[in-house]
This record gives structure tokens, C-alpha cells and sequence, in this order.
């Protein structure tokens, strides 16, 4: 088996142009077109078929081991990636190991490479990883399911218990003038709670590389800053602060989108910072984007952390303990959001200056219409 090895090891790119060459002509519509995205961790799982050739001797030392731990760890990331791909299944995954086995054999035969020991090698071997693939990609697209679910069952909540207060408070002996100012609270949360409810059932039936559907249209971006500042000013303790060179910001937007990522930083900032100081949305128009940013003053996010608070599977124990894991999911749906419409997050976190994230948004990237947005993995 260590003259197989020895091919694998010196030939890999040959293989590995080999396998893609036929994934694309025998996966219908292969949906990556990056050479490198496609390959992903296939190239790592390559060199660990060639370690564990090179160790073994006979077929006998081959069926006392079969669980190889070099190969799970690549299998389970390659499983993870192809779960943050658009339309990718189960299936295609299944797909891409057959091939990847035939390839390979083809190739070892062709080099007079290929034994009996070293075929049952490669079953044993890329079974384990077919198994391994497969199930990461299950596993990662339910806790996918899972958190947004999760997230947006948490942001339902909120509007709702607004609404009963609201309803609760009602008295008629208060006057004219108070009801109306609770029916409106109450009417205002209760339409909030609809639109986040059909998020929620939205989220049940989330694919392989896809979040949240946003609905698109052209309005005035400002009545959904403004909406979340007055709310916020109502609810929290900490005087809001609004700064806008302008009323009115025209374009493509899915405004409940924004006001559900406004809200939640506004929540972080006001949970996050240092109790009592003001809490500032500042609104910058300019030609083809806006910029809007949430600033507070407190204890800053560590520098070495402030990339990691994005990620959607982050697989490390360290992200995932403590304060960080305390900023919620809602900072990937913020991103999400960002991205869908064809801008971006930005964050600064420091003793000094305090934290600020600045949501940077294309105001004529998208038509009106729904579209499902894009989700961005970890891959560790």
C-alpha cells in the first residue's frame, strides 16, 4: 500500500483535477463554480488516505481499524461547507465521494497502484467520510433551523408582550387622549408580531446555504429608523439619541429587515453598555448608500473576538462561552441582512471610544420583490 501512497502523494493535483473535471459533467447544474470552494476540504482528505496507506501494511492490520480519526475531522468540515452552499443536498454530497472513489481508482489502476488491500482501504476509508460528510451536513443545517427559529421566536416575543401591556393598561377613566396613544402602541406591535411570524414559519423550511426571505420595496427608509427610536426611547432607561442629516432616504429596502437589526443592536448597546449613558443612531445619507451606526459607551469587545461575533456554526468552545456568546444570534442575522442588501457590518470596539457598529447598506442594489438571503458559516 505504500507504493499507492507514494502516487497519491506525488499526483494530487492531477487527481484532484481529474474528480472535479467529472463532478461537473455528472452533477447536474453543480451549483459552485469556485475551483476552490468546490474542492474545499477534498484536497485534505486526499493526503489522509495517503497517510493511512502509508501506515498500513496488509489487508489484516487494515480491518483492525476501521474508524480512521485523520479523516473524520475533514470529512465533518467538508459536510459544514456544503451546508452554507445554495442548493446543495444530501445527495449531490453521496455524488461527490462516488465520484471521488472511482476517480481515484481509475487513477491508482492507471499507475499500477491499485491491490486488493488498497481497494478495501479505500472503501473502508471513504465510507467513513461519506458517513461523516453526510451527517455534518444534516447536523449543521438543523441547527441552522434551530437558531433561526429560535431567534425569531425570541424577537415575536417582545412586540407581543408590548401589545398585552398596552391592551392591559387600557382604562377608559384615563382619558381620550391616553387610549388612543395605547391603541396605537398596541396595533403598532401587533402588526410588528405578523411580520416577524411569517419569518418564523419562513425559517421551518430553510435549504442548504439559505436564511431568511426579505421583501423588498421602495420606501422611505427614515419612518423605520425613526419607528425604532421612538419605541426604543419608550422602553429603555437609557436616553436614545437620534442624529440624521435627513427625513427622507429613498430606495430599495426591506424596511421590517432594518428595523429588526436596528432593534437589536439598540438592545445590545443598551444591555452591553454602561448603564445610564446614552445609547446614539446616527443616520449619514449619501448618493448610492447609507450608513447607519449604533454607538454606547462601556466595557469593549476584545479585539482578538470581534470577528468570531458574526459567525453563524462557529464551532470554537472559546467563541462560544461568556460575553460573546451573550451578543445572541442576532448579530449574524444583522450581517445577513447587510450583505442582502448589498452593503455590509462594521465594528469598532475600544476603552476609549466605546463600541459602535455601523450598518452600511446599497439603497438601489436590489429590485422590489422577496428574495432569500445568504447565511456565511464558520469554517474552522
Amino acid at each position: 500500500m505504500k507504493k499507492a501512497a507514494g502516487v497519491i502523494h506525488k499526483s494530487q493535483q492531477e487527481i484532484m483535477n481529474s474528480w472535479e473535471e467529472a463532478v461537473n459533467a455528472e452533477i447536474e447544474e453543480s451549483p459552485i463554480s469556485s475551483k476552490l470552494a468546490l474542492r474545499n476540504q477534498l484536497p485534505h482528505v486526499l493526503e489522509d488516505v495517503a497517510k493511512i496507506m502509508n501506515r498500513y501494511d496488509d489487508f489484516e492490520q487494515v480491518k483492525k481499524n476501521e474508524n480512521y480519526e485523520e479523516i473524520i475531522n475533514n470529512s465533518i468540515a467538508h459536510g459544514r461547507h456544503r451546508a452554507s452552499t445554495p442548493k446543495y443536498t444530501v445527495k449531490r454530497i453521496l455524488q461527490e465521494y462516488i465520484i471521488f472513489h472511482r476517480t481515484l481508482t481509475h487513477f491508482l489502476q492507471k499507475h499500477d497502484a491499485y491491490t486488493t488491500e488498497v481497494g478495501i482501504l479505500l472503501k473502508y476509508t471513504l465510507e467513513t467520510a461519506m458517513l461523516s460528510s453526510a451527517a455534518s451536513f444534516t447536523d449543521s443545517l438543523q441547527e441552522m433551523r434551530n437558531k433561526l427559529v429560535g431567534t425569531l421566536a425570541h424577537d415575536v416575543r417582545n412586540p407581543m408582550m408590548a401589545a398585552y401591556l398596552a391592551t392591559e393598561m387600557m382604562n377608559h377613566e384615563d382619558g381620550e387622549e391616553k387610549l388612543k396613544k395605547l391603541q396605537k402602541l398596541s396595533l403598532r406591535s401587533l402588526k410588528k408580531s405578523l411580520d416577524l411570524m411569517e419569518g418564523l414559519l419562513d425559517a421551518m423550511s430553510v435549504k442548504a446555504g439559505e436564511g431568511i426571505t426579505l421583501d423588498f420595496t421602495e420606501t422611505n427608509l427614515m419612518q423605520d429608523v425613526e419607528w425604532v427610536y421612538s419605541e426604543a426611547s419608550e422602553i429603555y432607561s437609557n436616553e436614545i439619541q437620534l442624529n440624521t442629516s435627513s427625513h427622507e432616504i429613498h430606495g430599495v429596502f426591506d424596511g421590517t429587515a432594518v428595523r429588526r437589526i436596528l432593534e437589536n443592536l439598540v438592545s445590545n448597546a443598551v444591555k452591553h453598555g454602561r448603564r445610564n449613558s446614552p445609547v446614539t443612531i446616527n443616520v449619514k445619507d449619501s448618493t448610492e448608500k447609507v450608513r447607519i451606526n449604533v454607538h454606547n459607551l462601556g466595557n469593549p469587545i476584545p479585539l482578538d473576538k470581534q470577528e468570531g461575533i458574526f459567525r453563524f456554526l462557529n464551532t470554537s468552545k472559546q467563541e462560544k462561552s461568556g460575553r460573546l456568546k451573550s451578543w445572541g444570534m442576532g448579530l449574524t442575522l444583522i450581517k445577513t441582512v447587510a450583505e442582502a442588501h448589498g452593503g455590509n457590518v462594521e465594528l469598532e470596539s475600544n476603552k476609549a471610544e466605546g463600541t459602535t457598529f455601523t450598518i452600511i447598506l446599497d439603497k438601489n442594489k436590489n429590485r422590489p420583490g422577496k428574495i432569500r438571503s445568504r447565511l456565511n458559516f464558520s469554517e474552522n
